[in-house]
């Protein structure tokens, strides 16, 4: 199903489009309503595709199983933006580079799944606060505010939500907070070890270096003393003469 991937991330696309000019415009009846049916055009293109990888997986209870995000990209509206991402998973993130370079990818990787994140979680509290009765949160720049204080664990609580659905879009963005922060502390301890044990090794060679070259010194040396203590050892070579052995008288 790699070919359904482009049109559901033009369907995302739409999706988020048309749902951020319908929550934060409110623009009058006829262009409204163009605006819904653009929304559930993609509910159902999100449908259709989740029914047909299913039907067609050799194992469909173990696909079920192991694709949850599939099911919540149709049941909740908020989570469609998500396949935005998609076309950059983790995994291929992961593999394709080494070292720096993939720490590198990594944490843009989980920048951007934050701030698209914080938008649309933002996008549905609003939805779902500013018409509730005493709800303090009836603005997208106050609707910002608290995700992104919500996010990184902050918490001033100036803004927070009343209604039941404001407050599980809230649980879901203290979540996916908690594991971009881990995500990010992981990188850069991953990082700082990688540096610590390279200067570690690099000043461990150099030692060793260090100790190599004083003992090729030191023997150069002893063997120059010991030379000129014994001097040049003379060698006699040829046939030696014996001499017969005088009887005494």
């Amino acid at each position: 199903m790699k070919y359904s991937e482009l049109p559901l991330v033009g369907a995302a696309f739409l999706f988020l489009a048309a749902y951020s000019i319908l929550i934060i415009a409110e623009p009058p009846a006829p262009y409204a309503d163009a605006l819904v049916i653009v929304i559930w055009s993609t509910w159902v293109a999100f449908g259709v595709d989740y029914i047909v990888k299913l039907l067609l997986a050799p194992q469909p209870v173990r696909w079920f199983i192991r694709h949850p995000l599939e099911l919540l990209m149709v049941v909740l509206p908020v989570m469609r933006p998500l396949r935005l991402l998609r076309p950059f998973t983790l995994r291929q993130v992961m593999e394709r580079a080494p070292g720096t370079a993939i720490r590198t990818r990594l944490m843009a990787y989980v920048i951007a799944s934050a701030l698209l994140l914080i938008y649309t979680v933002a996008l549905s509290v609003l939805s779902f606060e500013k018409s509730a009765p005493n709800a303090n949160i009836t603005t997208m720049g106050d609707s910002l505010w608290w995700a992104m204080v919500t996010i990184t664990t902050i918490g001033y609580g100036d803004f927070y939500p009343v209604t039941m659905p404001g407050r599980w879009a809230a649980a879901a963005l203290m979540i996916g907070g908690f594991v971009v922060l881990s995500m990010v502390t992981a990188t850069v301890s991953s990082w700082l070890v990688e540096s610590v044990t390279a200067a570690t090794n690099a000043r461990a060679k150099a030692d060793e270096s260090a100790r190599s070259d004083e003992l090729a010194r030191l023997t150069a040396q002893v063997e120059r003393l010991h030379g000129r203590t014994l001097g040049p050892v003379e060698t006699v070579s040829g046939p030696t003469e014996v001499k017969p052995r005088k009887e005494p008288d």
